[in-house]
């Protein structure tokens, strides 16, 4: 397997005129973020072992252990591998019918994760039409048209004054400033940032607020943090709070969520 950086410059998706075509990564170098880029064929980044980020001009995009992140065809975005991670990319043609026209994270069954893996260990992605690698990449695609959207997935709005208050966010998670420190901070009233927020994301602030601390749990938990030490990053007063919020919000505990799609990571959380 290559690095996130060696794969764009040893290999082309857009070179291929297959419907489908994927490589494996894996090894080195993935805690340093790809800058924007884009191609023509759609991509899916298949965590196989810790997580993924995705981000667009948009949002935020993570894929713990098991699912992936979708981009359409053309659309300008940007990978990060945890340090313990290994992916699968999965490169689609853009007229293919029935998949996402839109950012998305994926969950993906066991069956689809294996059937990537077979064509990412091809030698070459070259495959003649109609011949068995064809027919394995018609039922990849066949599965993508069938897999569901997962709710991971942090808007970040076009207002200058959301998108640097998303960055700072980012940067500084654990900050557990109010919305009217907020506000003072973009220098606007606290009923305009309130309106602006519910206008651009469609949340109220904490429930925004919320959606990012969900997804970047999920970044440093798949890289393998504890669960106490992700609550305390995200500035919660102990880990029982931050349990409580994520369970209420994903359905199941932090640990017991990284563990159903790994068994192994339950003792590991």
């Amino acid at each position: 397997m290559t690095s996130l950086h060696a794969c764009f410059q040893s290999f082309d998706p857009d070179a291929f005129p297959q419907a489908a075509v994927a490589v494996s990564l894996g090894g080195s170098a993935h805690d340093v973020e790809l800058p924007l880029h884009t191609h023509r064929k759609a991509q899916l980044v298949v965590a196989l072992q810790g997580g993924v980020m995705c981000r667009t001009q948009d949002g935020l995009w993570m894929a713990p252990l098991g699912g992936g992140v979708w981009a359409p065809g053309g659309t300008p975005h940007s990978n990060r591998v945890t340090a313990n991670g290994r992916v699968c990319m999965l490169f689609v043609e853009p007229d293919v019918p029935g998949l996402p026209d839109r950012c998305c994270t994926l969950s993906l069954s066991p069956m689809l994760i294996e059937l990537i893996r077979h064509l990412a260990r091809q030698p070459t992605p070259d495959y003649a039409p109609g011949g068995h690698l064809d027919r394995i990449a018609q039922v990849v695609l066949e599965e993508l048209r069938r897999t569901e959207i997962a709710a991971l997935h942090l808007p970040i709005p076009a207002s200058p004054a959301l998108r640097r208050i998303a960055e700072a966010l980012i940067e500084h998670p654990g900050d557990r400033s109010t919305v009217g420190e907020w506000a003072r901070r973009v220098a606007m009233s606290e009923r305009t940032l309130t309106r602006l927020v519910m206008r651009e994301t469609a949340m109220n602030f904490s429930r925004w607020r919320q959606q990012l601390q969900i997804v970047l749990a999920l970044q440093r938990l798949s890289s393998g943090a504890s669960v106490q030490s992700v609550a305390y990053d995200l500035g919660y007063e102990s880990a029982s709070a931050f349990i409580t919020m994520f369970k209420a919000a994903m359905g199941k505990p932090p640990a017991k969520y990284i563990a159903a799609a790994d068994p192994r990571a339950l003792d590991q959380s």
